[in-house]
């Protein structure tokens, strides 16, 4: 996988770079992955609408990346009163680029919706790390933040639409059971290797833990 491919357009988003290090740096560790590539490599600013990952295949079978990511302002980073749309985004972009460049080490391919329902938990993974300590009462107000009061963009019947409600509400359920098996009794150990496994599931263990909740 070369750097130099469809990268190198995002040179002024130093904040943005070193926090998508950061979260990049915060995944792998967690899902004990081995560093593939550095995100901030592939960085590129967002000239219309939102965050988006842009993938191709090379002639020769490389995997070319563009992560585009939205500027963040500093009251985007307050998390108790901020817009925490921004910083989700950025969240969302390093966790597809996680997803998709450890999927390709694997052979193993990856669908839109495994790419969405993947980056929802990857948020509440990454904010909840934020909050000292993560009880259930904070991951309740952070999980009621992330997926019950929000907006979608794309109607509720087109494919787009389909897909961000289906990844919201089977996070939201995933992470609600985290709570009450995890969080409540402070099994962290445990909490971290049910993250791992949901990681590594495909798009239909996904879902199903998701609706088991």
């Amino acid at each position: 996988m070369s750097e130099q491919r469809l990268a190198g357009n995002g040179a002024g988003l130093i904040r943005e770079r070193a926090m998508a290090a950061a979260v990049q740096s915060a995944l792998e560790r967690l899902y004990q992955l081995d560093p593939v590539a550095d995100v901030r490599a592939y960085i590129q600013p967002v000239t219309a609408g939102r965050e988006s990952l842009l993938v191709r295949e090379a002639d020769d079978g490389a995997l070319e990346l563009a992560l585009h990511i939205p500027q963040l302002a500093a009251r985007d980073l307050d998390l108790e009163s901020g817009d925490l749309d921004p910083l989700c985004q950025l969240i969302e972009g390093v966790s597809h680029f996680v997803y998709i460049t450890h999927r390709a080490t694997q052979q193993r391919e990856a669908t839109a919706l495994e790419l969405e329902l993947q980056a929802e938990v990857d948020k509440w993974i990454v904010l909840g790390a934020s909050l000292s300590p993560l009880d259930v009462a904070r991951s309740r107000r952070l999980r009621a933040r992330l997926y019950e009061r929000v907006s979608f963009v794309h109607e509720n019947e087109s494919e787009l639409g389909e897909r961000y409600r289906v990844a919201n509400l089977a996070a939201a359920r995933f992470v609600r059971t985290l709570e009450q098996r995890y969080l409540a009794t402070r099994r962290f150990v445990e909490l971290r290797q049910a993250l791992r496994v949901f990681f590594r599931n495909g798009q239909e263990d996904k879902i199903r833990l998701g609706r088991a909740a």
